[in-house]
Parts: structure tokens; sequence; C-alpha cells
């Protein structure tokens, strides 16, 4: 693998994505959570924990405030006007890594699956605070951040998303 970053860590308690480089060394971004914190089951609206990779990456190339459903672009951009038009959309923004569970009926399998959960990590609305538990489930970045992301990882990554940071010594 080539990518800039190794594996990916999630941690909620921290609302932070840290990504690892080979040499060790990690950048670590804001997010935003699940608002309803940790959980695996489907219709939780929960972020599931465990260990995941990056399934698909889709945006390749789209504008920065490139509005998504299901995984295709709509042809608009974000705007507060748009945002006024259509208040109730759970705006995913610019990129999508879509996540898969590792870990058969934790994470993967059953009413447990993230993939099929549709557990992505995406841009959101600039207005969205980061370092704020406030997503329906995905890990929300600002749009800046994840085109950085994206462009930073491969298909295959190891993301970890844990409730609490590790110590370490």
């Amino acid at each position: 693998m080539n990518a800039a970053y190794q594996r990916l860590t999630v941690c909620l308690a921290t609302q932070t994505l840290t990504g690892w480089r080979r040499d060790g060394s990690a950048v670590v971004y804001p997010v935003s959570t699940a608002a309803l914190g940790a959980g695996q089951r489907h219709g939780s609206w929960q972020t599931p924990l465990g260990h995941h990779i990056i399934r698909a990456k889709v945006g390749q190339g789209a504008a920065p405030g490139a509005v998504f459903v299901r995984r295709r672009a709509t042809g608009e951009i974000w705007s507060e006007a748009l945002h006024a038009e259509y208040p109730e959309r759970d705006w995913i923004l610019s990129r999508i890594l879509w996540l898969r569970g590792e870990e058969r009926g934790h994470n993967r399998g059953g009413d447990v699956d993230s993939l099929r959960r549709f557990i992505y990590i995406h841009g959101t609305p600039e207005l969205e605070p980061m370092g704020e538990a406030r997503s329906h489930g995905c890990v929300r970045m600002t749009n800046a951040d994840v085109i950085d992301l994206f462009d930073r990882v491969e298909v295959g990554t190891p993301v970890e998303i844990v409730a609490v940071a590790p110590v370490t010594a």
C-alpha cells in the first residue's frame, strides 16, 4: 500500500480521527460521530465500534461541497440557501469513504452490518461543528479535511473505531 496513512483510528470520546503513517507519526482531524453514541444495530443511529476497512471511495474529483444521495452526486453544491430549502436532509458532501465491518456478529453480518448500515466517513456542511457528537451514525468531517483524507488512503485501509482513546505510556 502506498497511501500516506496506513491505518485510521476514530475515537468517540475525543471526537477525532487519527491518520497513522508507516513511520508511526500521525495527523489528527476533528470529527463528529453519532449524537446517540456507540452502537452496532441497524436503525440505532449510532456509530459502530470495532475493526473496519475502507470498502469504497466515492467522489474522486467532485467539487468541495458536492451533494451525494445514495453515493451518487446530485449535481448540487451545498449552500445555506439549499440547506434552508431541505432542512431535514442528512448532508453527505464532497467525498465518501464507505466502511465495512471486519468482525462477524459485531459489525459484520445480520443486523449489525456496518456496510449495509451505510456507515461512511464523509464531508458535512461547514456550519456543523466538529468535536461534538451530532451525526446520525457516520463519521462527519469538514469538507477540506475529508478531501485531504480521501487523497491519503486507499480502499482496504484499516479503520478502528473506539469509544475511548487507548492509554499510551
